[in-house]
């Protein structure tokens, strides 16, 4: 059935390079929709709860296409890979489109970082999420619900790559392309990480590996550490917490 399976699709890659059928295209959408739905959730996890995941999978689907559309079968490149790198590239530029982060979440940002601040230069020391809760009134929860959804937001505004041409049929370089300047900035980039992940204790280490390494999810995360799903969403809550305050030290 597998073999059927593949033969079908290599039919359908044929009929859609040499006479852009649409149906085939069609077919290859449902073959590779659940990469969609991966990148959505996945994503989603940093999100408020007010965006849509309906919209966030209507921008991976135009990622789909587009990956359908510049994808050369001819080059040495998976297009499971290929498409991955288009479908959250759009998802990501969706979003920076739309302001998804709601203005009161942006005032409690702002007042969170704001307490933080003051508290931190009345103590003389990193204060804990706890003591910023207990000084606003808020939950501790709550106070890494806000911060985290914050820096993701930070994080998009940043993570806005320098566009390729798309004359091409195929735009995603390979690594042997990448420029030196990219590659400096991206292994500093690398060990600036690294040496900021290792600040964390080692359930939050093991934690953030799995899910930004090894590409598990939560569920599967606890499975593999034997504890609940809401556990490991807390501990993950925390870890980007903490990353979030060294990160601003360091950049």
């Amino acid at each position: 059935m597998a073999n059927v399976s593949a033969r079908e699709e290599q039919k359908h890659w044929q009929h859609w390079v040499m006479n852009r059928d649409r149906q085939a295209a069609d077919e290859l959408v449902q073959k590779y929709m659940p990469l969609v739905h991966y990148q959505v959730q996945r994503i989603a996890i940093s999100l408020p709860k007010n965006v849509n995941k309906h919209e966030l999978i209507s921008f991976g689907l135009l990622g789909l296409y587009d990956a359908l559309e510049k994808f050369d079968p001819s080059r040495d490149l998976k297009f499971d890979t290929y498409a991955s790198f288009r479908i959250r590239g759009a998802i990501l530029d969706g979003l920076r489109k739309e302001d998804w982060l709601p203005r009161s979440l942006r005032e409690k940002t702002k007042k969170i970082e704001a307490t933080m601040a003051k508290m931190e230069q009345q103590y003389m020391r990193e204060v804990t999420a706890k003591e910023v809760a207990d000084a606003l009134g808020m939950t501790e929860e709550e106070v890494y619900t806000v911060m985290n959804e914050g820096f993701f937001a930070n994080i998009l505004s940043l993570d806005e790559w320098p566009k390729e041409e798309d004359d091409g049929p195929l735009t995603l370089r390979d690594e042997k392309a990448v420029s030196p300047e990219e590659m400096v900035l991206h292994e500093e980039l690398r060990q600036q990480l690294a040496q900021v992940i290792q600040q964390l204790n080692e359930k939050e280490q093991l934690v953030i590996s799995l899910f930004y390494k090894e590409e598990l999810t939560l569920t599967e995360i606890g499975q593999v550490m034997g504890l609940s799903t809401s556990r490991i969403s807390q501990i993950h809550s925390k870890a980007l917490f903490k990353l979030r305050k060294i990160l601003e030290k360091v950049w």
